[in-house]
């Protein structure tokens, strides 16, 4: 799985398909993180934007590789594995981009609720950002796992249910994305922190089981 991972992360900087979607999300903190707003704010803002970014990512390393390449190593290490390694080098870059967005924030933004009155403490404030970072991350991979090859084949499919996907997740207020950025924003009124533990945890459930139906659905499509 090391040797696979490495091929897929090699691809995906080889390919410089990567550029749009971290192009997206620089571009996303720049508009939106500005110096001396409140720093919840900022962390809820960084994490909304990965969504999107990973779900961009995810189709990305899933359709990177010619036909003729897939199939050499699915033959070698199995098509499940090799396109566990697909996933997994989009989380990891996009867990790059997490951590990016996340020293962005500490460093631009004021650790005060919105009001400025409220001091709020920044290493636990950095963790709660981090996580619905990591929240966000996993849902938008988990979609992206679920929008594209092998569970959807056509691109004319693919990219709208994606895109749609993501936008609901982030808006909707069942689910667990919104849930922690939600948690940043209102606690930014006050200054208090609400740590994502329980979106991150489920999260975490629903985003394995997308990515295991999808790597079942490679090793029966082939």
């Amino acid at each position: 799985m090391i040797a696979l991972l490495r091929y897929q992360t090699a691809l995906l900087i080889g390919s410089h398909r990567w550029l749009p979607p971290v192009i997206l999300y620089a571009a996303w903190l720049a508009l939106g993180i500005r110096s001396g707003d409140p720093i919840l704010d900022g962390f809820g803002y960084a994490a909304g934007g990965l969504l999107p970014a990973a779900v961009w990512l995810t189709r990305v390393c899933v359709t990177n590789e010619p036909p003729a390449a897939r199939n050499c190593a699915a033959t070698a290490a199995g098509p499940g594995r090799v396109h566990l390694a697909c996933v997994l080098a989009a989380a990891g870059t996009a867990l790059l981009l997490a951590l990016v967005g996340t020293a962005v924030v500490v460093l631009l933004s004021d650790p005060r609720s919105n009001d400025h009155q409220v001091a709020v403490p920044v290493l636990p404030a950095a963790l709660a950002g981090l996580l619905a970072a990591l929240t966000c991350l996993l849902m938008g991979t988990a979609v992206g796992a679920l929008s594209n090859w092998p569970v959807l084949r056509s691109t004319g499919w693919s990219i709208p249910a994606g895109l749609l996907a993501a936008l609901l997740l982030l808006v909707l207020g069942a689910s667990p994305a919104n849930a922690a950025v939600s948690g940043l924003v209102t606690g930014s009124l006050h200054g208090t922190i609400s740590t994502p533990w329980l979106p991150l945890a489920a999260t975490a459930l629903i985003a394995a089981a997308a990515v295991a139906a999808a790597c079942a659905l490679s090793s029966r499509r082939g």
